[in-house]
């Protein structure tokens, strides 16, 4: 720092030869005598050592001399003010710097030192210098301490002791000196002072290496300009980015202090190639776990393809992305990529396609269309030299050759370049897709990957994605998913999300707002807790569509705590390329427990529970549903459970293993229970009594088990009789096979409460 060269202050007072007049033998204030009036003072213009100089007869036990302009002290800056003077005749005077301290109102300021150390003369002819530092910090080296409010000061030097002698003096030089302190006082190092040149093409990578060695715990700067690095980069003390620096895509910038967005922003200039020179150094470097983003939103305008950033293929070890938003900016860059392709499937390969047309066109990641493919099937690989395609869930129903339709929409945050990405955590993020994005595309394949407390907002088509097995172990909680078509009728969305097709996701605790379809699971294992979701729309007595929907039969997975609103749980085998039962688990495995379940304005066939098998011969192995809460407002539903046949029929003689208990039913037209207990009354004798359990029987299903017939009072014969003998019961009574029949030795009437079930055990 030199304020005489970066702001052109003039610090050095004007030569003697220019004339006396600026050169007050007091204190140099306005008014005070200036030595062009004294004749014990002139200009020596031909001095042997000094060229000109001015020459003084000391008067006085204390003679001044001061420039009358005011030389400015700025904060931070420290002067040095230097004078050379010889004694010519008579008695030795000692010599030392002095000078008159003023604030910014002119006024004196007091109490600070005015003089530096005193130099005496001893010889006749002899040069001596005597010099003194001026500063506003306490510092060693500084000779006058000048704090706030000193503004400004005259400075020049005062001869004292014996008076009559005569000396010569040399131009005074006041310089700015604050670099003498330069290390301790700023506590950094700037990278020019090692060789970095700021001109965009200069390799500066030694000079940095070299700068962050110096430093030696003190901060670094890099000025104004453009910094070319051919190499990677580590600062291990804090940096401060004036200028900007610029380097090869796999090379890595990694600066251990200050590990954030705002500074990696400010190094490249960019936020969104700051972010990704982040990440990539997140997952090269050990020394840190998270890349906090400052709480910065950052300009999206493409697609950020996070593999191609990092650099890496596989990535394994814990890291973490925290506390900032993505905001996307519109563009063509959005747009979806959309090809139609005829291929074939055989249901003895469940997961290829073959014989693709023009699979080289076909992007990884893409959804698949076509007659007899279930919800949320994508590419999960291509094989262009064998012209294939992997798929990420088998086809129901799509034997043959087709024309398939792959729809690769556009993810904010596309991890589908890695092959495994595990213990990848997003948290505090918001990823805010405007309608014409879509979120996060997971890895094709790894685990425990981690999303909380974060917002997906207006995602145009998914919200998060799975297009493989990255989903494994999947972690969402606390996070908020807004759609981008709240206006839109319900059955009209399009939007979704997420979804899963390997096991063991935890959703907790989060909140989907007027989806499409709220979430497609497949695989097992999964913990659906405290999650509001509600798809409601406008429309009076309207459809409504599936909110949660599991595609494989067993799920082993509980349902519990959640708000589920105007929509409902779907249950498929539609990711089963032979959907008709064999000798595979059929549904069950499923626990529905102390859920809200409400609905408004719906029609009256509407159900929260669909079970649609995609092939005949399934059936339900088990299903627990209790402490759930069930309400209809404006308009009753019919029943809370139904099958879905539009594909095929449960197979209700195979039905075990159902509980259908403590459940509160408001606003529904029939209320479903197992084990179901009536009450029946026989008002005249009867052999065969029939008892009705239509209705009350889980999904309409059979009457196929008793557990207890007990008789309210006396069962009595045509006599009037106590009858004491015990019915016996025949199942799976009437054409729908959903009664239960007491046949009595003789005929009676009574009442009687039956217990019946729709499954049995085993």
């Amino acid at each position: 720092m030199n304020k005489a060269i970066t702001d052109g202050l003039v610090l050095t007072p004007p030569a003697f030869a220019n004339g006396l007049a600026v050169w007050s033998s007091e204190d140099g204030t306005p008014g005070s005598i200036t030595y062009d009036t004294v004749g014990t003072a002139a200009v020596v213009p031909g001095d042997t050592d000094f060229a000109s100089c001015l020459e003084v007869l000391k008067t006085d036990s204390m003679q001044r001399l001061r420039y009358t302009g005011e030389t400015p002290l700025l904060p931070g800056c420290y002067l040095r003010v230097t004078a050379r003077v010889k004694a010519i005749s008579g008695p030795f005077p000692s010599v030392r710097i002095a000078g008159w301290a003023g604030d910014a109102g002119g006024s004196a300021v007091s109490g600070v030192t005015a003089t530096g150390a005193a130099v005496l003369l001893s010889s006749y002819g002899e040069v001596v210098e005597v010099s003194a530092i001026i500063g506003t910090g306490a510092r060693t080296g500084v000779d006058m301490t000048w704090g706030d409010p000193v503004a400004y000061g005259h400075f020049g030097l005062d001869l004292t002791g014996a008076t009559g002698g005569i000396v010569r003096i040399d131009d005074i030089l006041i310089e700015d000196v604050t670099s003498v302190f330069y290390r301790t006082m700023m506590d950094w190092v700037d990278v020019r002072d090692y060789g970095a040149i700021g001109d965009g093409v200069s390799d500066n990578t030694g000079a940095f290496v070299a700068a962050n060695l110096a430093a030696a715990g003190r901060g670094i700067l890099v000025p104004e300009g453009v910094y070319a690095l051919s190499d990677n980069v580590t600062f291990e003390y804090p940096v401060r980015f004036s200028g900007t620096v610029t380097m090869p895509a796999d090379k890595h910038l990694i600066l251990r202090r200050n590990f954030d967005l705002p500074t990696y922003a400010a190094a490249f200039g960019d936020e969104v190639l700051g972010f990704t020179k982040g990440f990539q150094a997140l997952l090269e470097f050990a020394d840190h776990e998270s890349f906090d983003l400052g709480g910065r939103r950052i300009e999206v305008t493409e697609p950020i393809d996070m593999a191609a950033t990092a650099g890496q293929n596989i990535y394994e070890i814990r890291r973490v992305i925290r506390n900032g938003q993505f905001n996307v900016v519109p563009g063509n860059a959005w747009d979806t990529d959309e090809q139609t392709s005829v291929a074939s499937y055989d249901a003895g390969q469940p997961d290829i396609l073959s014989n693709v047309d023009n699979v080289a066109n076909i992007a990884v990641g893409s959804l698949v269309e076509g007659v007899g493919v279930g919800r949320e099937v994508y590419v999960a690989q291509t094989n262009v030299a064998a012209g294939t395609i992997t798929l990420s869930q088998p086809l129901f129903a799509a034997l043959g050759s087709q024309t398939y339709t792959f729809k690769r929409f556009k993810y904010v945050l596309d991890f589908a370049g890695f092959a495994k990405l595990s213990k990848f955590t997003l948290t505090d993020i918001e990823v805010h897709c405007q309608g014409e994005a879509s979120g996060i595309l997971l890895a094709p394949s790894g685990s425990t990957f981690h999303l909380k407390d974060s917002f997906i907002t207006k995602p145009k088509d998914r919200g998060v994605t799975s297009h493989g097995l990255g989903c494994q172990d999947l972690q969402i909680d606390r996070c908020h998913f807004v759609s981008d078509e709240q206006a839109v009728d319900a059955t009209a969305r399009v939007s979704l999300a997420l979804n899963v097709n390997a096991n063991d996701a935890k959703l907790r605790d989060n909140r989907f707002q007027r989806f499409g379809t709220t979430m497609v699971l497949f695989g097992n294992g999964h913990l659906i807790v405290g999650n509001h979701w509600f798809q409601g729309d406008n429309v009076t007595d309207g459809p409504r569509v599936a909110g949660l929907v599991f595609t494989q039969p067993n799920v082993k997975s509980v349902v519990t705590g959640n708000y589920i609103d105007n929509c409902f749980i779907e249950w498929t085998n539609e990711h089963d390329a032979a959907p008709e039962f064999s000798s595979e688990f059929s549904f069950g495995g499923l626990t529905v427990t102390g859920n809200i379940f409400t609905v408004n304005d719906a029609a009256p066939w509407f159900s929260w529970i669909v079970i649609k098998p995609y092939g005949a011969g399934h059936f339900i192995q088990g299903l627990s549903v209790t402490g759930n809460a069930f309400k209809s407002l404006n308009g009753t539903t019919d029943r809370i459970e139904r099958v879905d046949t539009s594909l095929a029929d449960l197979a209700y003689g195979l039905v075990r293993n159902v509980v259908f208990d403590g459940n509160t039913f408001n606003g529904i037209g029939q209320v479903t229970q197992n084990p179901v207990v009536l009450q029946f009354d026989q008002a005249t004798e009867a052999v065969e009594w029939t008892v009705d359990f239509a209705g009350y029987l889980p999904f309409g299903g059979r009457a196929r088990e008793v557990t207890s017939v007990v008789a309210e009072g006396a069962v009595t014969n045509g006599s009037a009789l106590g009858i004491f003998a015990m019915p016996y019961a025949t199942t799976e009574a009437g054409a729908a096979k959903d009664q239960i029949a007491l046949t009595w030795p003789e005929a009676v009437k009574g009442r009687v409460h039956v217990t019946a079930r729709v499954d049995k055990p085993v």
